[in-house]
């Protein structure tokens, strides 16, 4: 797959349907896989962070989970086609695993909300297998113990929600002792499988309004979307210092 350096970050140039398929070929592969969908904020962390831009870039797929992203790709002139939430690439990925034997972990979130996630996916999804389910609150001595369960489940995959970079840092922290053949950064996706937060509406989505409607709601981000004219700023006077990838 090709790929775009923004700021360093090595995204993959793929749109949500094309990530799906991306993962669907790892769930046939017996080794493992890293999938994260770093947006603008993400990236910005990663540009001031070189240890966590590498930890980004050992990843087997990145997307562009963030219209910030994608409009940097175009000021860099290798434009990725859409943006690929991981909430998106998650729900194709779904709706495929809902036909095969492929087995899923749940991982994050609330007490409780995993449980209503499962409930919840598999009424839309009756044939999806979930083997699995764990909070996101566990103390660092407990965190062999969670890759153990993960592991005894025999998941093939695991959403990992945890909030970047935690689950970023986790899932590269455990990759080595993991038996799954995937295991994905989500986010709040979790939240959202259980009904607990609503998805911005479609039209937001596609026009690459996501934030601002999410802003509306939860007027506390504005601390965080203060980052996005920085990271445009930055890759208009520093992103083309990077070597871009040859197509």
């Amino acid at each position: 797959m090709d790929k775009v350096n923004i700021l360093g970050v090595h995204v993959d140039m793929v749109n949500i349907s094309e990530a799906a398929d991306c993962i669907m070929r790892f769930l046939d592969e017996d080794k493992f896989h890293a999938v994260f969908t770093p947006n603008s904020e993400i990236i910005m962390h990663a540009y001031k962070n070189a240890e966590f831009a590498d930890l980004l870039n050992r990843a087997e797929l990145l997307t562009a989970d963030g219209i910030g992203v994608v409009h940097a790709s175009k000021i860099l002139k290798k434009p990725i086609k859409e943006r690929a939430a991981g909430y998106d690439i998650a729900r194709q990925v779904l709706q495929k695993m809902n036909y095969t034997d492929h087995k899923l972990f749940l991982f994050g979130g609330k007490p409780g909300v995993a449980e209503e996630a499962k409930k919840n996916l598999v009424k839309e999804y009756p044939e999806l297998n979930i083997v699995g389910l764990r909070n996101g609150y566990f103390k660092p001595e407990e965190e062999d113990e969670i890759v153990e369960q993960i592991n005894n489940s025999g998941a093939d995959i695991v959403f990992v929600c945890l909030g970047a970079p935690k689950q970023e840092e986790w899932i590269d922290r455990n990759r080595d002792k993991l038996n799954v053949r995937v295991a994905m950064g989500i986010g709040g996706s979790l939240d959202v499988f259980a009904g607990r937060v609503e998805r911005a509406p479609e039209i937001f989505c596609k026009t690459g309004m996501e934030w601002f409607y999410r802003l509306c709601k939860e007027p506390w981000r504005i601390g965080r979307m203060m980052e996005l004219p920085k990271f445009a700023a930055t890759v208009i006077t520093k992103g083309k210092n990077y070597k871009q990838y040859q197509e």
